[in-house]
């Protein structure tokens, strides 16, 4: 079908399903759910499909190992991705939420309510979960989703994106097309100039792809480019617990977008080379002041550099961080507040992995991404992040022209 068509559909979707009630919208994430339990062998079967072949294109250097393992779907994985989508359904439905009620003048209210965004475009590479993240935060916040997955994935892709339609269609009431799925190359330069249709790019993978749909579309695009992390080991940090938690943030998942690549530490601290030898002896490759240090590794590997203080490993961290998520280990209170309020990223943690910075962990129920942006979402984007507002002004016959002369006056007072 020519991706303008499904745009469309995908429009008129969004306006069908921003007047659905609360109700229908949790039967949808509950049959979607149920679905995927009663289809578990039929996804893993597909995903084992994409696994030989992605496992032949690492062999031939076509396809980067972080990519590879983001794309595997095990038992813990559904696990979570099931619970995910439940997990949305319990939450508050975000929609006609009322942010502002105002009186501008007796019998003249003003009220600012959330609505949805409208039709979301998203484009990302490996991790088919994302499929059924994004299509319930889609359905619980009313909007209408069209996503373009990598082809390293595209037989678990296909199968997700197939049980949980076939799930939607058993709900009468639930609207056709409000989650729809394209495949090509082509399909993406064409969503990219679909601004007429799609009121949002959310991208999630590589720098290259992000930079990529930054420099050519028109749309608003909420993302991050890259995850810089960088954890600062103060002085007097608790060595175990430097330890453990550099060696969470860099291990438990090295591909993931909020895993540490750099670890600063002040010069000061005394058990340095014992850091070292626990972090190497967890398979951790340091990398002492390497020649760039705007690299995402997406593996076992970590930048580290020795700073003179606390101001030294903010001021790098500003400077080459891509303000994802940032960490400070230390017993000084005073130090951890310097600098969670001075580093300038989404996420800023004290005494704490930078793993953590995730949807699913911050009881959002999942996430579209992560974004680095300065608008209206930051950090992991949950249901508020793909909503916006719009004002609700109710009169009685009330005029501009009366106030401009005089005759009546603003009582601009909240109630």
């Amino acid at each position: 079908m020519e991706f303008t068509k499904i745009a469309q559909q995908a429009k008129q979707a969004s306006l069908e399903i921003a007047g659905l009630n609360t109700r229908i919208k949790n039967i949808a994430l509950e049959a979607i759910a149920s679905a995927f339990e009663q289809n578990k062998k039929i996804i893993f079967d597909a995903n084992k499909q994409d696994l030989i072949s992605a496992k032949t294109l690492v062999e031939e250097g076509k396809l980067a190992k972080s990519t590879y393992n983001r794309l595997k779907l095990d038992e813990n994985k559904m696990r979570d991705m099931i619970q995910g989508v439940r997990d949305i359904a319990k939450l508050e439905d975000p929609i006609g939420e009322i942010l502002l009620k105002r009186e501008l003048d007796k019998d003249l209210i003003l009220t600012k309510v959330s609505c949805p965004i409208g039709v979301l475009g998203i484009i990302f590479e490996a991790r088919p979960d994302v499929i059924s993240q994004i299509s319930s935060l889609a359905i619980k916040s009313s909007n209408a989703v069209i996503l373009k997955g990598g082809k390293e994935s595209i037989n678990t892709n296909k199968t997700i994106m197939d049980i949980m339609n076939s799930a939607l269609k058993t709900i009468e009431e639930f609207p056709q097309n409000v989650i729809q799925q394209v495949f090509t190359h082509e399909d993406i330069a064409q969503m990219l100039k679909c601004d007429e249709y799609i009121n949002l790019i959310i991208p999630r993978g590589g720098n290259k792809l992000v930079q990529y749909i930054k420099n050519n579309t028109n749309i608003p695009v909420l993302g991050h480019a890259s995850g810089i992390c960088h954890i600062f080991v103060d002085s007097n940090a608790d060595y175990d617990m430097a330890s453990r938690i550099v060696t969470d943030a860099k291990t438990q998942y090295p591909s993931a977008c909020n895993a540490v690549e750099t670890m600063l530490i002040h010069k000061d601290f005394p058990l340095k080379n014992e850091l070292y030898a626990s972090l190497e002896l967890n398979e951790i490759k340091l990398v002492k002041n390497p020649d760039r240090w705007d690299i995402e590794y997406g593996d076992k590997i970590l930048s580290v550099k020795e700073v003179n203080s606390l101001d030294e490993a903010i001021a790098h961290i500003n400077k080459y961080g891509s303000g994802h998520t940032d960490s400070i280990i230390t017993n000084n209170t005073q130090n951890a507040e310097i600098f969670m309020n001075n580093v300038d990223s989404a996420g800023v943690y004290w005494n704490a992995s930078t793993r953590f910075a995730d949807g699913f962990r911050y009881g959002f129920g999942a996430e579209v991404g992560i974004s680095t942006n300065k608008t209206h979402a930051r950090g992991p984007v949950g249901l508020e992040g793909l909503t916006i507002y719009k004002y609700k002004l109710t009169g009685n016959g009330q005029i501009v022209d009366d106030y401009v002369k005089g005759e009546k006056h603003f009582t601009h007072k909240d109630v």
